[in-house]
């Protein structure tokens, strides 16, 4: 087993504890109760956030790795490759956690879009390359603190919060910057370098970002909607 996929195994089941352990550690609120499940769940996701999320913020990456605006195949700053697989356990951890807790028809869009960052994350944690573009896709993370914030407060029952009405500027905010914009960039990228990737490799990038923005564009839309024009 190369360290990597050690590296894959051990994220796993570190999140797999913690998810166990949540409910001890943050105990659901009485409107919670009845879903016990998602509230560990959402807890887990935060917590996983909130790792590359704060993880040394990007501009500061960029300036002390100059290469890797350039090279997101070969270039990487240290460290990175442990993040990347990091993610794929968590991913691993969450798409199982749902499978086995969660009716097909409620999670089948997360479902799909763990599958996908799986096998794009996969690849980069196997062959050593794409890590810093893997590393750039891990900026939605910082929205993702945000999104989940946003449902635990619902699920606390506090939507009429000064805390949630701050949060949901917060996030729709940090969305169109971290996700939208950086998914924008990521397909730019791809389709300017596309002679200097594999027709293999192109092949599963391009249909992940097809896959991804349409998927967060409707998301979006339903976080204006649901927050602000309600």
């Amino acid at each position: 087993f190369s360290p990597g996929l050690l590296l894959v195994a051990g994220s796993f089941a570190a999140f797999r504890l913690l998810n166990r352990a949540l409910e001890r550690l943050v105990p659901p609120p009485p409107s919670a109760r009845r879903n016990r499940w998602k509230w560990r769940n959402i807890w887990t996701s935060l917590a996983h956030s909130a790792l590359p999320g704060t993880h040394s913020p990007f501009p500061c990456r960029f300036c002390l790795h100059p290469g890797m605006s350039e090279d997101l195949v070969g270039t990487h700053p240290p460290g990175a490759h442990s993040l990347v697989a990091v993610s794929v356990g968590y991913f691993l951890e969450d798409f199982v956690d749902m499978l086995c807790n969660q009716k097909l028809h409620q999670s089948w869009e997360l479902l799909f879009h763990h599958s996908v960052v799986i096998v794009c994350f996969g690849i980069a944690v196997l062959l050593h390359q794409y890590v810093g573009f893997a590393l750039v896709a891990l900026l939605v993370e910082i929205n993702s603190i945000f999104l989940h914030l946003r449902q635990i407060l619902l699920m606390a029952n506090l939507v009429h919060t000064t805390c949630y009405r701050l949060n949901s500027i917060i996030n729709l905010g940090t969305y169109v910057v971290f996700r939208i914009a950086t998914l924008a960039w990521m397909t730019r990228w791809l389709f300017l370098n596309r002679e200097n990737v594999p027709p293999a490799t192109y092949a599963v990038g391009t249909v992940g970002m097809a896959i991804m923005t349409p998927m967060n564009i409707i998301l979006f839309y339903r976080l204006l909607r649901s927050d602000f024009f309600k």
